[in-house]
């Protein structure tokens, strides 16, 4: 596995997860949708735990807003029922398939286009007043160049609403009972992670540090405003009540 290839593999694995029925891959019901259009939903950046109302911009009407690496037809089909302008970002083609597939039943307008997230974003400068992002920087190498796009292509005022994992979930075994290695979880640099693993099953995945996700946002000029922490929603690390993601509300200066 090479640095060049890990992001393509990664995109054959969620499509294959799709497929077979993965949580983060269901596009919500009509009847979601409706109810999203009266004011009832709720938008999940981590596992369990909504995201704050008052993330959102007070009226979303018109406003732009970019879905990074957030296909699936969970989270873009909310903020078109609050009357955003939609565009979603992803490289896997099921993902996106079902996006699409959202958006022509409810006959709303979305932009969708697929690209790999660890390239610079084929958008303009000040292009988006909100980019969401749910848990997806584990399966990319470097976040930092990320943030760096991600504060280029915001609006002024523009706000970045993000699901991050902490790292917890690659220290522990799959009981999640014992700790069996050490940090940072990266197969490219050693390949000894993979030995044994179905690359189908788990994908590629990489851990970051809170330099890396937190400072890291602030290095690329942006400001926090919120964050919560969430758990994994099952497992003993949940039943224990262990946070393994943070979630963070960022806003680029005016």
């Amino acid at each position: 596995m090479t640095e060049n290839s890990y992001t393509a593999t990664n995109a054959k694995v969620i499509d294959h997860w799709v497929k077979t029925g993965w949580q983060w891959g269901q596009p919500i019901s009509h009847e979601a949708y409706q109810r999203a259009q009266a004011g009832e939903w709720k938008m999940l950046l981590t596992p369990t735990k909504p995201v704050p109302r008052n993330w959102f911009f007070q009226d979303m009407a018109g406003r732009q807003v970019l879905g990074l690496a957030s296909g699936g037809g969970q989270q873009m089909p909310l903020f078109a029922a609050m009357g955003a302008v939609g565009t979603v970002f992803d490289l896997s083609s099921a993902q996106l398939a079902g996006d699409r597939a959202v958006a022509a039943r409810e006959q709303y307008s979305l932009t969708v286009v697929q690209g790999d997230m660890t390239k610079p974003l084929p958008f303009a400068d000040a292009s988006f007043d909100l980019i969401c992002q749910p848990v997806a920087n584990c399966y990319i190498q470097d976040v930092l160049p990320l943030w760096r796009e991600c504060a280029r292509i915001l609006k002024p005022g523009g706000r970045l609403m993000v699901g991050l994992d902490n790292g917890l979930n690659y220290i522990v075994d799959e009981a999640e009972e014992k700790i069996v290695r050490g940090l940072p979880f990266d197969p490219i640099k050693d390949p000894a992670l993979l030995a044994g693993k179905d690359v189908m099953e788990d994908g590629i995945q990489f851990s970051h540090t809170l330099e890396t996700q937190l400072r890291g946002q602030l290095q690329a000029g942006l400001q926090f405003v919120d964050m919560y922490e969430d758990t994994n929603g099952d497992g003993r690390l949940d039943a224990l009540g262990i946070p393994s993601f943070w979630a963070t509300l960022a806003e680029k200066g005016a």
